[in-house]
């Protein structure tokens, strides 16, 4: 299960960073249809995905929120696309998911990070 999942929020990160700088034109069930279209992950990961991505837009305003408040001395808009991305799904997680504990979600984000984004990060 934490295998699909873990590809779940990789796949969650991807879709929101792509919606962020590529596709935030497209209806989000359009950009979605194609985001599926051209992976291969299994169902599962899929599912858990598209629900962590819907509930991470429904949300974004008060997750951006939050993000402001936790980035000191950095514009959370400086951050680099998709490590912002990954915290949007992290924080929503640690501050609405019921079946996450918030220690888990950080840990998720940390392993998120390293299969999408830079060391640095």
């Amino acid at each position: 299960m934490a295998g699909s999942r873990r590809e779940g929020r990789i796949l969650a990160a991807q879709f929101l960073y792509q919606r962020e700088v590529g596709v935030s034109g497209v209806a989000l069930e359009e950009a979605l249809k194609e985001f599926w279209e051209l992976s291969e992950a299994e169902a599962k990961a899929k599912e858990f995905a598209e629900g962590r991505i819907r509930a991470v837009l429904e949300k974004q305003r008060e997750v951006d929120t939050e993000l402001q408040k936790l980035v000191t001395n950095w514009e959370p808009g400086r951050l680099a696309p998709v490590d912002r991305a990954i915290l949007r799904l992290a924080l929503w997680e640690m501050k609405w998911a019921e079946d996450v504990p918030p220690i888990a979600a950080l840990n998720e984000a940390i392993e998120v990070a390293k299969a999408l984004s830079t060391e640095e990060s």
